[in-house]
């Protein structure tokens, strides 16, 4: 009897390309096509943060901000430190209309990178 071999699965490889291929899309405004992207490679790789948050920010971008912020909050767990997530996730409560939340992570943005953007955001003087 001939041996039938299925094609195989996704590999690693496939995954760069497509967490590649997402980053182009979000670029290209596409942010739908970036996060059904990258729910394969969070799918096989869900300790992947830069796909986390690359699909937070397709989120965002796609004005899915209940989705974004869990994807932000779950890098903030594994990255503490992350200037841009804190940043980001602001810009999520913003819009959200949860401006002190908001306030609360554009100020922890800007005091972990002193980026005029997120000095801007922090308002500190007020």
């Amino acid at each position: 009897m001939p041996e039938t071999s299925g094609s195989p699965g996704p590999t690693p490889e496939t995954h760069v390309i497509d967490f590649r291929a997402a980053e182009h899309l979000l670029n290209a405004r596409d942010p739908r096509g970036a996060v059904k992207l990258l729910d394969g490679v969070i799918a096989a790789h869900p300790e992947n943060t830069a796909a986390r948050l690359l699909r937070a920010r397709a989120f965002f971008a796609a004005a899915q901000l209940r989705p974004a912020e869990l994807e932000f909050t779950i890098v903030l767990e594994r990255e503490p430190d992350n200037a841009f997530a804190h940043f980001a996730l602001a810009r999520t409560y913003e819009r959200q209309g949860r401006p002190d939340q908001a306030k609360r992570h554009f100020r922890l943005a800007a005091a972990l990178d002193p980026n005029p953007e997120y000095l801007k955001a922090a308002r500190f003087d007020g």
